[in-house]
């Protein structure tokens, strides 16, 4: 095992200290209004749909009053004898609202239609943005952040600026639209209402100003507690065996009860500060009707305006009180809008890997010399974990890298393939710099066999192919007889169609390893790495992978990171690690004859084995 980064956890202590407050609010919606752009045409027409859908509904009270002014007038006729009610007026009235009402919810539908294909799109291009992110952060991103806050922004943060988007946009151009004609027809109605209607404004206002302030702050842990849940419960998953193994089920339960409770206890202040909104925007608003209404009907008394404008004004007050209610729903919509927004975008704007070279070179006969030249390397500046390691390996050669845990064994393979860049000295292939490669042709010269085996819920077929996606079945049967896993593989249900499960449970950890090896020989790299690829199977299996191994190492640079030393006796050279530093180079005898400290880590193992 090689030095390794500390995982980065957002635990709840760092979580407070870093999530009390929302950070850049107005930064992120300016960031999601300039992500938007490209929707302009949509957003626009869905503004004009929203604007006449709004002015539809709003004349309507005002039509309706003549009609109840003219019903009024009628029954006064025919009680005083004089006159009669004039239905085909009023008749062609109702006519009239119905059509109104008919074409408001007509433009209220295709304003929904519209907006809800583009809040879907945009989370589709989140999620690839974030997809295609992914595969251009650095591997240290990854060695120092929980896997459930990267799953966390893919879903949940995608998902809740989506969701709020569709609401936030169609109905803050509506309540506002709203707002605004409803104003201008209470004023053509009756100023001196216009003003007592008005008085409910600055009180909904400091009540809007207050919950928002609160809300804001909690919206935001909210997202990031709910990221922490994820990680818990993911880890947990994929490694419950472990877990189970060691009676981890109480402590288990017991982390995830107080990152749920903290979860539980931030989203009930966020939720229950969004549903007092509402019940205290309706208290205003019904205080602002009760005054209207006493204000209309002296008004009436006096013949200042008619029964009808009454009933329309009052029709307008709740008209009035209900987009401020919606307006100030809205700006909790986009404080969740914004917390979501800030997440993802932090993780779009993460630091990506070095950029590649504009002129790569490309190798048309890969031979397979490799150097180190007094490389340095460490994960943070504080602890160097390689200091001035050098080597040079020939083609073709054998090369083993052995030392206690931490020498940094599998650090020099990372550095390899560039999963981590050097800070100091350079790694050549056939004379050329890595970093004069692209990434991809860098790592398509190596075949890497690891102790994890990755294998994936498909068949077996497969996961060897995955070594080479264009390769026949014929192909993928051979590299599975080169690697001796061609008779295990007839002996199970479906053969080579048998799928594994999600854990690969269904097969044996040596059986795992063979077909990983069938996956490297499939690939026909020119450079192998094997790390620890024997340390987790029986001696059994671990003769068939041997053989398996020099079938893939045969005419091939290979580097075996090992434990069992008994298992690198014929390496062409063995470099010894400690500390970061080469200690001792060299073959099997020659490094035994030395009496140094690959003998002694040498004779340790079988002093244990004796003992055992």
């Amino acid at each position: 095992m090689s030095s390794r980064p500390r995982r980065r956890r957002h635990g709840p202590r760092a979580m407070l200290q870093g999530g009390e407050k929302a950070q850049n609010f107005k930064g992120t919606m300016k960031k999601l209004l300039s992500h938007l752009s490209v929707y302009k045409i949509s957003i626009i027409t869905v503004l004009v749909f929203a604007i006449a859908s709004a002015a539809f509904n709003i004349v309507g009270p005002k039509i309706l009053g003549n009609a109840i002014t003219k019903l009024f007038e009628g029954v006064m006729d025919m009680i005083a004898g004089t006159g009669h009610i004039d239905f085909n007026y009023i008749g062609r009235i109702m006519i009239i609202l119905l059509l109104l009402y008919l074409f408001s919810t007509l433009f209220g539908y295709f304003q929904g239609w519209i907006m809800s294909g583009v809040s879907m799109e945009v989370s589709y291009n989140f999620r690839k943005d974030i997809a295609h992110k992914i595969n251009r952060l650095p591997l240290k991103y990854f060695d120092t952040t929980n896997r459930g806050e990267v799953l966390s922004r893919i879903t949940n943060d995608v998902d809740t600026l989506s969701q709020t988007l569709n609401q936030s946009i169609g109905q803050t151009i509506t309540s506002v639209t709203t707002l605004i004609g409803v104003l201008i027809m209470m004023l053509s109605i009756s100023w001196r209402m216009t003003i007592v209607a008005l008085g409910i404004v600055p009180i909904s206002i400091m009540i809007i100003m207050v919950i928002v302030r609160y809300s804001q702050k909690y919206f935001k842990l909210q997202q990031d507690y709910l990221g922490n849940v994820n990680g818990h419960v993911e880890e947990m998953y994929s490694g419950h065996l472990v877990m189970k193994a060691f009676n981890g089920e109480r402590k288990s339960i017991e982390k995830f009860t107080g990152l749920n409770d903290k979860l539980y206890g931030v989203a009930w202040k966020s939720q229950f500060l969004t549903s007092i909104m509402m019940p205290l925007m309706n208290f205003v608003g019904n205080l602002g009707y009760v005054a209207v209404t006493i204000m209309g009907g002296y008004l009436a008394a006096q013949r200042i305006i008619t029964i009808g404008d009454v009933q329309a004004f009052i029709q307008y007050v709740r008209q009035f009180s209900h987009p401020l209610t919606q307006i100030a729903n809205i700006s909790n919509i986009l404080q969740q809008t914004a917390a979501s927004a800030e997440r993802v975008f932090e993780f779009l704007e993460e630091e990506e890997e070095v950029p590649e070279t504009d002129n790569p070179v490309q190798l048309k006969n890969v031979k397979g010399q490799v150097e180190f030249q007094d490389i340095h390397f460490s994960y943070n500046s504080n602890d160097p974990v390689i200091k001035g390691f050098s080597a040079l390996i020939k083609p073709g050669q054998k090369v083993a890298i052995v030392g206690p845990t931490g020498a940094g064994k599998t650090t020099i393979v990372k550095l390899l393939m560039r999963f981590y860049d050097i800070n100091k000295g350079s790694i050549t292939i056939d004379g050329h710099d890595i970093r004069d490669f692209d990434r991809n042709t860098l790592r398509s010269m190596f075949g890497m066999v690891l102790q994890d085996t990755w294998l994936y819920n498909a068949s077996i077929m497969e996961n060897i192919r995955y070594g080479r996606l264009t390769a026949t079945d014929e192909e993928v049967i051979a590299a599975a007889k080169a690697a001796h896993v061609d008779d295990f593989i007839h002996t199970l249900p479906n053969g080579y169609n048998m799928i594994l499960n999600e854990e690969t449970s269904n097969i044996s950890q040596g059986q795992k390893q063979l077909i990983t090896i069938a996956r490297a020989i499939l690939a026909n790299p020119h450079i192998l790495i094997f790390d620890e690829a024997t340390s987790s199977v029986d001696t059994r299996t671990e003769v068939q992978i041997q053989k398996a191994m020099d079938n893939l190492m045969r005419n091939r640079t290979s580097f075996i990171i090992a434990h069992r030393l008994s298992t690198i006796r014929d390496a062409h050279l063995i470099l010894v690690m400690d500390k970061g530093d080469i200690v001792e180079q060299g073959t099997h005898q020659e490094l035994l004859a030395k009496k140094g400290f690959y003998a002694k880590l040498y004779h340790s193992q079988f002093e244990i084995i004796e003992a055992s």
